[in-house]
């Protein structure tokens, strides 16, 4: 009972502060938020994965000690430099393109019927037919019977269309060479502020010649694409609704 109260305390608790959030904008268009360091987003924080062994640090753009002479730097693979991003703080186009669609058909059918009867007319060799008085029947003692049905149908029909560009930072480089990509994009248009993120763990050898790299290509990958605003706050539904949705048990 006190783990209930307090659960619903706390939803009480957040949901008012939802509601001091949008009032502080009341009349207004909705704020943007600050920029601020990608790394800080949620679920954005230093990765604990398994990794390989640490391999030894190169620099970006190291000095060829074997050939002073030459043009050629052995440790860039190509001649001008690779433009691709591959330290903290260096920027990657992620392209997201996602056109999914799915298409369920379910049919439940389920019945059961069941019968028992019982007398009792003899025990151990005695006649027990006189035993009871009139009203009960030994050859009927019990007579008990169920019958159940069930009819169930489903289907899903769903198609997303999604395609979008962001720019994201690197936040961290893992020990085996890995990025961990984080990114965020705020457009604001009549008063409906539409947010993208987007993070998630990418190999260098996937991002192309062109610094760009497909969301399919993007391991852990979150993306969320919604929004805030006036729009926003029609297609919600009131708090009190939520909170009576969630606790209502029937």
């Amino acid at each position: 009972m006190i783990r209930k109260f307090t659960a619903l305390v706390l939803a009480s608790l957040a949901l008012q502060a939802c509601a001091t959030d949008r009032l502080s904008y009341v009349g207004q268009a909705p704020p943007m938020t600050p920029i601020q360091n990608p790394a800080d987003l949620a679920g954005t924080g230093p990765s604990q994965l398994p990794m390989p062994m640490p391999r030894m640090p190169q620099q970006r753009y190291a000095q060829n000690s074997t050939a002073n002479n030459s043009l050629w730097n052995a440790n860039s693979p190509t001649f001008f430099g690779d433009p691709r991003a591959d330290q903290v703080g260096d920027i990657v186009t992620v392209n997201i393109d996602i056109s999914d669609s799915a298409q369920l058909n379910n049919t439940t059918n389920r019945s059961r019927t069941s019968a028992e009867d019982s007398d009792l007319t003899n025990f151990l060799g005695a006649d027990l037919t006189g035993f009871f008085n009139d009203s009960i029947d030994p050859t009927s003692l019990t007579s008990l019977g169920s019958s159940s049905s069930l009819a169930g149908t489903g289907s899903v029909n769903r198609t997303e269309s999604i395609s979008l560009t962001v720019a994201a930072l690197v936040t961290q480089v893992l020990p085996n060479g890995n990025l961990v990509i984080a990114g965020r994009q705020e457009v604001r248009v009549n008063n409906e502020v539409r947010e993208l993120l987007i993070t998630g763990i990418a190999r260098p050898q996937d991002i192309g010649s062109d610094n760009t790299i497909a969301h399919t290509q993007i391991a852990e990958a979150r993306i969320s694409y919604g929004g805030r605003g006036h729009l926003s706050d029609v297609q919600r539904p009131r708090y009190g609704q939520e909170l009576y949705d969630i606790l209502m048990p029937f």
